[in-house]
């Protein structure tokens, strides 16, 4: 059957993952706060950039803005019609899940978290990682869907779970990235070379997807490229955190990344790609790490 898909928010992955849906041969409507990009990307990917109002009365809308309470607001102002499925790919809070949940359902609008990991290059590859939570009737009739961007889909619980999966993804991220860092710090500090060592690393029980694709492609080489903004990753650990407190947990860990990672400010923060953190544990040990 013929139905119309909606996309709203077309940033650094949006853009990308709205690119891959008018492939599947159904009508596509991208929609962006500044329209000029949405102008753009119809354009560019065949789609049809339209008004918010018109894109929150597609059969499927798909949302990717920076926090949840961007989508809160926008639902409230701008509620889809009955029968649709939104499926929002914020990396949001599991609470506002819930929420939004129960309300869409009372006007017959089901509603899924399901967060991407896999960066921009995964987003323009169409192979994220996709972590659903919300009704399984619902996500079994938009998986064709957002198959179109994936490379693995994975149905990981009710409301809130998707959301919760990907907080965590993304603190075991940023530890690894800092444990990293703190391990190359005490090589530097030793004379130690340490491409080689990072070679070394990743042909052993140390390697993760930090070592292989970011510490020499972004810090050795002191570039930094922006992919993921810092701030994001912070507002990340944050949710993170609050699960841990949510269900009164001993978990120190995570505490101590999020104190880690609080050494930018957010506005600082928002100008830097996410690697950039480890600036800070240069600054504090005065050994650079390159």
């Amino acid at each position: 059957m013929s139905h119309t898909t909606a996309f709203i928010g077309l940033g650094a992955m949006g853009w990308h993952m709205a690119s891959h849906l008018p492939k599947l041969g159904h009508e596509v409507w991208v929609w962006n706060r500044t329209p000029s990009k949405a102008d753009h990307h119809s354009v560019t990917f065949q789609t049809q950039s339209v008004g918010i109002e018109k894109a929150v009365q597609a059969d499927f809308i798909f949302s990717c803005l920076p926090t949840s309470a961007d989508i809160e607001q926008l639902i409230a102002m701008h509620p889809p019609k009955p029968g649709s499925i939104w499926i929002d790919c914020t990396s949001g809070v599991p609470q506002s899940a819930q929420i939004l949940s129960q309300g869409l359902k009372k006007i017959g609008v089901e509603y899924l978290d399901a967060p991407v990991s896999g960066q921009t290059i995964g987003a323009e590859k169409g192979t994220l990682t996709v972590m659903i939570g919300g009704d399984v009737d619902a996500f079994e009739k938009a998986k064709p869907i957002i198959a179109a961007f994936s490379g693995l889909i994975e149905y990981v619980g009710d409301s809130g779970s998707g959301f919760a999966v990907k907080a965590i993804n993304n603190t075991l991220m940023a530890t690894h990235l800092w444990a990293l860092a703190e391990g190359l710090t005490v090589l530097k500090s030793k004379g130690v070379d340490l491409s080689a060592a990072l070679n070394c690393i990743n042909h052993s029980s140390g390697k993760s997807s930090i070592s292989e694709n970011i510490m020499a492609q972004r810090v050795l080489n002191r570039s930094f490229d922006k992919t993921f903004a810092l701030d994001l990753l912070q507002k990340d650990i944050g949710i993170a955190v609050d699960l841990i407190q949510e269900q009164s947990l001993n978990l120190p860990g995570m505490h101590l990344i999020q104190q880690q990672f609080a050494f930018f400010e957010k506005e600082s923060a928002r100008q830097l790609d996410f690697s950039a953190a480890v600036q800070g544990l240069e600054k504090i040990n005065q050994i650079e790490l390159r």
